[in-house]
């Protein structure tokens, strides 16, 4: 799926992750993609019904490449649409985006 100007991957990866890995396993997948930046992650919170197959679990979250103070990540909650920050090594949700 392609919004603005990004490509949004199909699905997302079968298991939470923490940050890092969450990081790794988006870049191995080549060709640019990477975790979505916070704008980019809400971009895809407000067309999640258009792109589909996010998770409909309560407390859903979905990591960003985004560090907040250093020492936090944010994520965003596919359930409210409300973005916060949270320590790297807690598992979230995780969808590849690239720029094309």
């Amino acid at each position: 799926y392609k919004i603005g100007n990004i490509e949004v991957a199909e699905k997302d990866f079968p298991n939470k992750m923490n940050w890092q890995s969450a990081k790794d396993a988006c870049e191995s997948l080549g060709n640019g993609w990477r975790l979505p930046t916070k704008d980019e992650l809400n971009l895809l919170y407000q067309n999640k019904d258009k792109i589909s197959g996010f998770t409909t679990i309560e407390y859903s979250y979905y990591w960003s490449s985004d560090v907040y103070d250093g020492v936090y990540r944010v994520n965003q909650d596919f359930d409210n649409g409300s973005q916060f920050n949270d320590r790297e090594h807690n598992p979230f949700y995780v969808r590849a985006v690239r720029a094309f």
